[in-house]
């Protein structure tokens, strides 16, 4: 289930373009260590299995949720990675790990990571503030728990030394397909590369911007209090979000044919394709996702293109399919789900005004 289909309060397809149109998703993540013992990376199994119990212990008494990752499938693995509820660290079979979680998703920490706990807290929208609180709410309640590695000049202690001091990275996830069509998102990078801030892929650090999504966080850990950094990114993000509504509308005022070829070719390839990989699927998602968004797409809501961006990925197809498949049968049944969702969805969106 995508975070964002979990939203407390529906809302009609005008709103939801509104609110979620640039901006999919927030988080606020928490690099935190336990005092005396030694990082994962070089902890014997036996500290390992010591710090597993005494953090999932504590984060028990606070999540309704846990899973030990050793047990889990490589298929449920990717899963939860898909889902950005575990990083690229624990997709591998990592000894005594695990992670804790709500019942919604929102609040995860995971447990023997590169450090001993990773608190994570994910919002719908723009909502870095309320992912913040969320985050250090349950950061306090295992702090009162757990004793951390914490130094009086430098902040809390990470295994990596870009972390330490808040150990905070914030983030948002942007689908900024306007920039990148007008040749405006590099230098952007650059500029934002400058203060501070990174601008990565879907999954983060390593990963490619398939579908045009993009994270942007903080680099700066060290120095800055926790409200400020979030402050910061968060009005480094609402500029972001302006110039690519900005882009987006004159892409669409000065290359108005080109726009309507993107779109309309989009629905045709994704109502009619036979055989679709991920990187295709994701990649005509987000030009028909930019279609809704300029009006230009009339029969297909935004918020069900945001569900199949996170269904088409591998594990969660097999998941839905609910039987083994290989590559060439996993392209065949995305590309028959593609079809069956996108056709059977009617249009509740206003005409365009511009």
């Amino acid at each position: 289930m995508s975070l964002l289909t979990t939203i407390e309060e529906p809302l009609s397809e005008e709103d939801y373009r509104e609110t979620f149109g640039v901006v999919l998703t927030s988080r606020v993540r928490l690099a935190r260590n336990l005092r005396g013992e030694r990082f994962p990376d070089r902890a014997t199994a036996e500290e390992r299995t010591k710090v597993l119990k005494q953090v999932r212990k504590a984060a028990l008494a606070e999540l309704t949720v846990q899973e030990e990752l050793a047990n889990q499938t490589p298929l449920y693995r990717q899963y939860l990675f898909e889902e950005h509820l575990i990083s690229r660290t624990l997709l591998e079979k990592r000894p005594q790990s695990a992670i804790c979680m709500d019942g919604n998703k929102r609040r995860v920490v995971m447990i023997n990571e590169e450090d001993h706990l990773r608190i994570q807290a994910l919002r719908p929208g723009l909502a870095l503030q309320e992912a913040w609180a969320d985050a250090n709410e349950l950061d306090d309640l295992l702090e009162a728990k757990l004793d951390y590695a914490f130094s009086p000049t430098l902040g809390y202690l990470t295994s990596c030394p870009t972390n330490v001091g808040t150990g905070m990275r914030t983030s948002a996830l942007m689908h900024l397909p306007g920039l990148v069509l007008m040749q405006e998102l590099e230098a952007i990078v650059r500029g934002l590369n400058k203060i501070g801030l990174t601008v990565r892929g879907r999954w983060g650090e390593g990963t490619a911007a398939l579908g045009n999504m993009f994270q942007v966080s903080n680099q700066i850990t060290l120095g800055l209090p926790e409200e400020r950094i979030v402050q910061d990114l968060e009005q480094i993000v609402r500029e972001l979000a302006t110039h690519e509504t900005n882009a987006r509308e004159r892409f669409y005022r000065e290359r108005r044919r080109a726009a309507m070829d993107l779109a309309g070719r989009a629905e045709g390839i994704l109502k009619s394709a036979r055989m679709m990989t991920t990187q295709e699927a994701l990649e005509r998602l987000s030009d028909l996702r930019l279609g809704i968004a300029l009006g230009l797409t009339k029969k297909i809501e935004m918020r069900t293109v945001d569900r199949l961006l996170l269904e088409v990925q591998p594990a969660h197809l097999i998941i839905l399919a609910d039987r083994p498949l290989n590559e060439e049968k996993r392209d065949a049944y995305r590309a028959d789900r593609l079809r069956s969702e996108l056709k059977k969805r009617k249009s509740r969106q206003p005409k365009r005004t511009t």
